[in-house]
């Protein structure tokens, strides 16, 4: 009976990858034909794949994150009311650096409008008032979620460690690189004959920091 139960387990295991595996190409497949219309609908030439390659990596990996990440149950109440601070916080300090919020447009606010970007980074919504201004691109929406997730997985994780001063410092310094990024990427993103191979390395250094500090913020070395 045991070795009848294993095999089993081992068949209904086997079964949920296959699942996943299939959900996943189902998953990839769809973002694909999305971006063949977008380019044959807009009419726009696709000059440089990486940058839809960019906001699919984006999007996907932020998704991933935020279905995969679960918080520990046996942490109390507070604590858990202050990592979600925490976590908040983080998400708004990211938001603002890496431009989903700004400053208004004065006289010449728009209001609401729907920014038909390249896949990934959009369908944006965009409100430009007067006093402050909101882009909302799918993948900085969801890969700043998923980064602030994991922020409030690793505050649990580390309460009550041995080793949670060490951990904490090693969180925090690797959470405030996608920050020191997005401001990095304001600054290189500036004015002038560099401004166009400034917006260029902007996209990759977030991107690549992006998916590090993902890396990090899961493996949590010493609290797990």
């Amino acid at each position: 009976m045991t070795d009848v139960a294993s095999v089993t387990d081992r068949v209904r295991s086997l079964s949920f990858d296959v699942r996943s595996v299939v959900a996943l190409a189902l998953v990839l497949n769809a973002q694909l034909v999305f971006v063949v219309l977008y380019y044959a609908v807009s009419g726009v030439t696709l000059a440089d794949p990486r940058y839809v390659l960019y906001g699919l990596v984006w999007v996907n990996v932020g998704a991933a994150v935020l279905y995969t990440t679960r918080a520990p149950a046996d942490t109390s109440f507070s604590t858990r009311r202050r990592a979600l601070a925490i976590a908040a916080a983080y998400f708004g300090l990211l938001a603002v650096f890496g431009g989903l919020v700004g400053t208004g447009l004065g006289e010449h606010a728009t209001g609401f409008r729907v920014a038909w970007l390249a896949p990934g980074w959009g369908p944006a919504l965009v409100y430009g008032g007067t006093h402050l201004t909101v882009v909302l691109m799918p993948a900085y929406l969801l890969g700043y979620a998923a980064l602030a997730a994991l922020v409030y997985a690793t505050i649990l994780d580390a309460a009550g460690s041995a080793v949670a001063g060490l951990v904490g410092l090693f969180s925090c310094v690797s959470c405030t690189w996608p920050i020191l990024a997005a401001v990095g990427s304001a600054v290189l993103g500036g004015s002038g004959l560099l401004a166009t191979t400034a917006l260029d390395a902007s996209y990759d250094l977030s991107t690549a920091v992006f998916l590090l500090t993902v890396v990090l913020l899961y493996w949590r070395p010493g609290v797990r």
